[in-house]
């Protein structure tokens, strides 16, 4: 089971308001260049709109990966837990703190996100539809 909380709502509307900005004259070049709606969807509109996806995707990742509420209370055994319940636990005792610790945990659970900003990075800073339509 996946959570992924308020997320999906913002996602949701970046999607929506990235696809209305994309202009209707694409798709009507299309049909009269005889394309259908699948091959229109596939192939232009989905390439369009790689960099939203870049996003969503890349917003998704960071938001299930770093989701504390509902796994703190939901998932009891360490065996179960998520990245940071796990790394909460070495600061939240009184005595016992390590912070060194949880640092370096902290440093570590960055890695594979900012691998996939740096795989999506071209998708992200990447053009809607520069020079598509004059």
């Amino acid at each position: 089971m996946v959570y992924l909380g308020g997320a999906l709502g913002v996602n949701t509307y970046l999607m929506y308001g990235f696809f209305n900005t994309i202009p209707a004259s694409i798709d009507e070049a299309a049909k009269i260049d005889g394309a259908g709606h699948a091959r229109i969807f596939f192939t232009i509109i989905l390439r369009l709109v790689a960099p939203i996806l870049a996003v969503v995707g890349l917003l998704s990742f960071v938001g299930t990966t770093n989701e504390f509420v509902i796994a703190s209370i939901v998932l009891i055994t360490p065996e179960k837990q998520t990245l940071a319940v796990g790394l909460y636990q070495f600061v939240s005792q009184e005595f016992s703190s390590n912070y060194s610790v949880f640092a370096a945990g902290a440093v570590l659970a960055a890695l594979p996100v900012m691998a996939l900003f740096l795989f999506l990075q071209k998708y992200i800073v990447g053009g809607l539809t520069a020079g598509s339509v004059k």
